[in-house]
This record gives C-alpha cells, sequence and structure tokens, in this order.
C-alpha cells in the first residue's frame, strides 16, 4: 500500500493543512494529465496514468480524517484493521444504538427536519472526536510515540469510525426522502 503522505509529498501529520494538500494534489494531477503524455512512449503513458492513480488515491486517502489515521497509524507500524481497535466505550455503543434507531425512524417517517437535526448532531461530534485524535496524534508525537499511545489512537479512529458510518446511512436516508 502506497504512503499517501509520501505520494504527495506531504509531511507525515494529522493535522494537515488540507488546501495545501489540495493544491499539491492539483499540482501533480496537471503535471501527470494524459495530454502531456499524448507524444510519449506506451510504456511512458502507462507510467504517468498509473502514478495519476496513486495521486488520486493519495489525495483521497489524506483528506478523509478515518483513511488519514490509518495512513498514519500504518507508517507507525501499527496494525489498523477496521474491528480490530480497542473496545469501544458502552457509552457510545448505547448513545449510538439510540441514535440509530432514530435515524430509522426518521427515514420510516420520511421526517426529513429530525433527519436534519441528527445530521447536524453526528457531524459536530465528528467534528469533536476527528479534534481530539488530532490531539492524541500530537501528544504521540510529542511523548513516548506512537506505541505508548497506540490504544488511545485506535480508540478515536474507532469512535470517528462510528460517527462516519452514520452519517454515511443518513446520506442514504436523505437521498430516499428528497
Amino acid at each position: 500500500m502506497q504512503d499517501p503522505f509520501e505520494t504527495l509529498g506531504l509531511p507525515a501529520d494529522f493535522d494537515l493543512d488540507l488546501g495545501e494538500a489540495e493544491k499539491r494534489h492539483r499540482d501533480l494531477s496537471r503535471a501527470l494529465h494524459p495530454d502531456r503524455f499524448a507524444q510519449s512512449t506506451p510504456a511512458e503513458r502507462r507510467a504517468a496514468l498509473g502514478k495519476a492513480i496513486e495521486v488520486n488515491e493519495a489525495w483521497r486517502s489524506v483528506r478523509d480524517p478515518v483513511r488519514r489515521g490509518e495512513a498514519l497509524l500504518r507508517k507507525m507500524g501499527i496494525q489498523v484493521d477496521e474491528g480490530q481497535e480497542p473496545k469501544p466505550n458502552p457509552e457510545l455503543l448505547m448513545e449510538m444504538m439510540e441514535k440509530r434507531e432514530e435515524l430509522s425512524r426518521a427515514g420510516r417517517q420520511h421526517d426529513a427536519e429530525r433527519l436534519g437535526a441528527l445530521v447536524v448532531e453526528m457531524k459536530a461530534r465528528e467534528a469533536k472526536a476527528t479534534a481530539a485524535l488530532a490531539a492524541e496524534f500530537r501528544l504521540a508525537g510529542a511523548n513516548g510515540g506512537p506505541r505508548a499511545h497506540a490504544q488511545a489512537l485506535l480508540r478515536g479512529l474507532g469512535e470517528l469510525r462510528y460517527y462516519r458510518r452514520f452519517l454515511d446511512e443518513a446520506l442514504v436516508l436523505e437521498d430516499e426522502i428528497s
């Protein structure tokens, strides 16, 4: 698996400047555009296309906090398979189960207002969890390295995944309702 930070020439950091990362992606995409290789050999065109695919995948990884966190943990030598993170806080599990029930009810009742409120709430929770994960990555970098913080980093990533799945489900329901 490619290192998205290396591919884009970015520092391996959770607190990336996404504007700078996007600019880097655009610059690389322009440089690798097929029109620039129209007169090249087939091998050169294939190589440029392969590199362009890597650049696009790297951008998808760094712009998404879950995938960015996974990439950083892999880079640190920490296993990141979904479902392998430490057990989540039981309160979080109960809350998420209740929120999923509300989400399901809002979808069945075509309650766009309630659905919107749940999305706003979950996006706020996702932002808070993203900030907490960023702080944990900073702490890991300053204090004892990633191994000493592996459980907290994996737990934070797991929590973020819960919010992401909820928001993905809500998006499907929003499409069905509208």
